[in-house]
C-alpha cells in the first residue's frame, strides 16, 4: 500500500485514481465484515459513535421510518440508530437517506459504512498529499524511481500475445463483431476507420494490438488495413512503403523483433490521452459526458442504462462504466468478473454468446438470490467465542492501518 502510494502520488491523475480504487478495496473489505466485526473494527479506530437508546428511537420512530428509504416501522424497530454530527454526515443528508434534527444525523447501522469511508478518504487524501511533497528526493534516487514508474502503468493480467483462437476469426466478421463483442473504445475505433478510412498512429497501435489478441494472424492483418486505407487518400505503394512495416513490427517481424502485446484498461487510461483528431483512449475517461451520452444513445443503450453509466463516469469508475457497458449490451444483471483489458471484454463477450460462459450467482433452494446473511453469521461465531477471536482478528488485520497511518 505504502510503495503505492509512492507511486500514484506523482499527478493529480494518478492520485484521483489510486484513491478511488483504495476506497473500493476499504468499501468492499468493509462490507464483508459482520455487523460484530463492523462495531470492533469502529471502536478500534475511535469512530464509535453514540447508539441513540430505545426510549428516543420510539420518539423518532415516524420520522425515521419517512426519512430513511426502505426502513418501514417494522425495520427501524429492528435497526440500530446512531447520532452522527451533520459534518460527518453530509454525502447521507444530500441524497436525502438519513433524518436530520439538531445538527444531527440519525444514520441506521447499514449506512455508517459512508461516514467510515468519507473519514478514510480525507486521510488517505492527505496521506497523498503529504507523501507527493517527498517526490523530489525519490525521484534523485535511481534505484526507486524506474520501479515507481512502472508500477503506476502496471498491468498484471493475461497479456493475450498468444490466442487460442488465431487465424480462426476472418476479416468478413469483424464488423459483426464490433458490434456485439468489442468494448465501446474498439468499437469507436473500428467505426472511425470504417468512416475515414484512416486513424493515426495511437489508434493504429491500440487497435491493431486488439485485433491482434482477438485471433487476426500478420497476413490478414496486412490485408485488413491495406484494404481500408486504400479506399481514402492512401493507395498501395504508399501503404507498403509507410505503414505495412509498423505492423510487422507489431508483430514481432522487424526491428528489435518485440512481439508487443494488446493495451490493458490501465495503459489506455492513464497513457497517451487523445488531441484533436484522434479516436483511440478511453471513451469512459476521455469523452466529454455529453459526446458519450449520444453515442449510447445511437447504440440503443436505455436511459436508465446511460444514467447509470454517466454516473460511474462521474465517480471516476471508468472500468466500472465499461463493466456496466458490457451487461447493457448483452443483457446481463451480473457480469461476475473484473474487466482489466480489452481483449479480456471480448472473450467474455464471446463465450456468453456461445453459452460457454456462466454467469456467477448464489441462489437459495427457492431459486431466489441469496445475499450473505450477517445476522446468522454473527450468531454462528457467538455460539464458538475461541475461533471467532481468531477469526475476527483474521478479518481485521490490516483494516485498522487505513486509519492509525498517516
Amino acid at each position: 500500500h505504502f510503495i503505492l502510494r509512492l507511486a500514484y502520488c506523482q499527478s493529480e491523475d494518478l492520485r484521483r485514481w489510486f484513491l478511488q480504487q483504495e476506497m473500493d478495496l476499504f468499501r468492499y473489505r468493509f462490507n464483508e465484515l459482520t455487523g460484530g466485526l463492523m462495531q470492533k473494527f469502529l471502536e478500534h479506530v475511535n469512530l464509535s459513535f453514540e447508539a441513540i437508546g430505545e426510549d428516543l428511537k420510539k420518539e423518532l420512530a415516524n420520522e425515521l421510518s419517512a426519512s430513511t428509504p426502505g426502513f418501514s416501522l417494522a425495520t427501524v424497530k429492528e435497526q440500530m440508530f446512531y447520532k452522527v454530527g451533520l459534518a460527518d454526515a453530509v454525502d447521507l443528508f444530500r441524497a436525502r437517506r438519513v433524518f436530520i434534527k439538531d445538527g444531527f444525523a440519525y444514520v441506521p447501522f447499514k449506512e455508517i459504512d459512508v461516514i467510515v469511508l468519507n473519514n478514510y478518504r480525507t486521510k488517505l487524501s492527505k496521506a497523498l498529499a503529504l507523501t507527493a511533497r517527498s517526490l523530489p528526493s525519490i525521484q534523485s534516487d535511481e534505484r526507486l524511481q524506474p520501479l515507481l514508474n512502472h508500477l503506476s502503468h502496471s498491468y498484471v493480467g493475461p497479456d493475450y500475445s498468444v490466442q487460442k483462437n488465431t487465424g480462426k476469426i476472418s476479416l468478413d466478421q469483424i464488423d459483426a463483431l464490433s458490434v456485439k463483442s468489442f468494448p465501446l473504445c474498439m468499437r469507436q475505433l473500428h467505426r472511425a476507420l470504417r468512416d475515414s478510412h484512416h486513424l493515426r498512429h495511437g489508434g493504429r497501435m491500440q487497435y491493431g494490438l486488439f485485433l491482434k489478441g482477438i485471433g487476426l494472424t500478420l497476413e490478414q492483418a496486412l490485408e485488413f488495413w491495406k484494404k481500408e486505407f486504400i479506399r481514402g487518400k492512401v493507395d498501395a505503394d504508399k501503404f507498403d512503403k509507410g505503414y505495412a512495416y509498423s505492423i510487422r513490427h507489431s508483430y514481432g517481424k522487424e526491428g528489435k523483433r518485440t512481439d508487443y502485446t494488446p493495451y490493458s484498461c490501465m495503459k489506455i487510461i492513464m497513457s497517451n490521452p487523445p488531441s484533436q483528431g484522434d479516436y483511440h483512449g478511453c471513451p469512459f475517461r476521455h469523452s466529454d459526458p455529453e459526446l458519450l451520452k449520444q453515442k449510447l444513445q445511437s447504440y440503443k443503450i436505455p436511459p436508465s442504462g446511460i444514467t447509470q453509466v454517466l454516473e460511474l463516469v462521474k465517480g471516476m469508475h471508468y472500468q466500472l462504466a465499461c463493466q456496466k457497458y458490457f451487461e447493457l449490451t448483452h443483457d446481463v444483471d451480473d457480469i461476475g468478473f473484473s474487466l482489466n483489458h480489452p481483449n479480456q471484454y471480448f472473450t467474455e463477450s464471446q463465450k456468453l454468446l456461445s453459452g460457454g460462459r456462466e454467469l456467477k450467482k448464489e441462489f437459495n433452494n427457492s431459486g431466489n438470490f441469496q445475499p450473505k446473511n450477517n445476522n446468522q453469521e454473527s450468531i454462528n461465531s457467538s455460539s464458538t467465542p475461541t475461533s471467532s477471536n481468531a477469526k475476527a482478528d483474521t478479518e481485521l488485520e490490516g483494516l485498522e492501518a487505513y486509519f492509525t497511518e498517516d
